[in-house]
């Protein structure tokens, strides 16, 4: 049985760091491991990818797919979630549970774009929600345990092509006559 004051690592366990530079007796002296002369055996060398004058070879491979800077990031929360939160007394169930609930009761810790809802987890609680997404399962979810969402009202269609060509041509119209 060992005791408190026989308490020690495993051998090997620590390993002291090595100190180069001190001398030639301890084997990492002089160039302390970085060979000798040139940018690569001094601090702060920054030439990480750069190939000497040529195209760098993340520069010349082919990049893949798209990267949509617009896209929405939502905060998501599953039914199971919700529920322990009900549970636990965080969320009131009498009030509209949005995203403003969700963050100050701290079952989320950020809002981002908005707040969407997953259908992994029961719900019992009767809750009405105001979430900006919401998966069809999730939906199902809450509608059967007599709750309701609301969702924020979807943006118009963008007008085709020739219904922005009438439009324009009305708004000329309009111009010249008024």
């Amino acid at each position: 049985m060992t005791k408190l004051n026989d308490l020690h690592d495993n051998p090997g366990a620590r390993k002291d760091r090595v100190r180069v530079g001190r001398g030639i007796g301890s084997g990492i002296g002089k160039t302390a491991g970085r060979g000798m002369k040139g940018q690569k055996s001094r601090e702060g060398v920054s030439i990480k990818g750069f190939e000497g004058g040529q195209m760098p070879l993340h520069m010349r491979i082919p990049k893949r797919g798209f990267n949509n800077i617009f896209r929405k990031d939502y905060a998501e929360i599953n039914l199971g979630t919700l529920q322990a939160a009900i549970d636990a007394g965080k969320l009131d169930v009498s009030q509209v549970i949005d995203s403003a609930a969700l963050l100050a009761s701290k079952v989320l810790t950020h809002g981002r774009d908005g707040v969407r809802l997953l259908g992994k987890g029961a719900l019992t609680a009767k809750v009405n929600l105001k979430v900006d997404g919401v998966s069809a399962s999730a939906k199902a979810a809450v509608e059967a345990a007599g709750g309701s969402i609301e969702l924020p009202a979807p943006k118009p269609a963008a007008l085709t092509k020739d219904e922005a060509k009438a439009a324009r041509a009305e708004a000329r119209a309009a111009k010249a006559a008024g």
